[in-house]
């Protein structure tokens, strides 16, 4: 049986096959773009991705309560991030001998004694004792410049929050944690004022 060969035929499949194949790479295309860079970085929700942030970055070390087990100190759930407590017994030490010596020394990681005197951990809860009234720009200010409060004006933030580490959140990073610490269950803790080295006391 002869063959022939039908240009116009074969034209019109390479036609037909080229905007299939244009196509179809368009769309692997669009969809490998809007996938680049998923949004919340792969988490549900902008809040999701905050608490992510929120737990790899330790903000729980100090800022929640802790009751001591037989394995040594657990989180307690039921003051999450609500900072030291106000009825908390003082810790009994010799302050002028932990400043004179450069130590440091903790009573459940909320309350710090050191050489710059005593600082407890603040209450992150959205509660009015805690960040209730804030706006997002005050917890950039505290990441960004260690701003009490996130305050114009106010005292520098105290050890041993890292604020100096914290200052490279990305700014969609500080909003997701803002978000964050903004859902949770409010707590209403007063928390202490600092107090400062008894050397300057003196």
């Amino acid at each position: 049986m002869k063959k022939y060969f039908n240009p116009l035929l074969s034209a019109l499949i390479i036609i037909l096959l080229f905007q299939c194949s244009e196509k179809n790479s368009g769309s692997i295309a669009n969809d490998v773009l809007m996938g680049e860079v998923p949004l919340y970085h792969g988490f549900e929700s902008q809040i999701k991705f905050g608490e992510h942030l929120v737990l790899v970055g330790g903000c729980n070390d100090c800022h929640t309560p802790k009751k001591m087990t037989v394995h040594g100190p657990v989180l307690d759930s039921a003051l999450w991030l609500s900072g030291h407590p106000a009825e908390m017994p003082k810790i009994k030490v010799d302050r002028a001998e932990m400043e004179a010596k450069g130590l440091a020394v903790t009573g459940d990681l909320t309350e710090w004694i050191g050489p710059w005197g005593v600082s407890y951990a603040a209450n992150l809860t959205p509660d009015e004792t805690g960040i209730g009234t804030w706006k997002v720009e005050q917890l950039f200010k505290v990441f960004r410049e260690g701003k009490y409060k996130g305050l114009d004006g106010s005292r520098m933030i105290l050890p041993p929050m890292p604020w100096e580490m914290f200052k490279y959140y990305t700014d969609e990073e500080v909003e997701a944690i803002f978000a964050y610490l903004k859902s949770i269950k409010p707590i209403s803790n007063q928390v202490p004022p600092p107090l400062p080295p008894l050397s300057a006391v003196n």
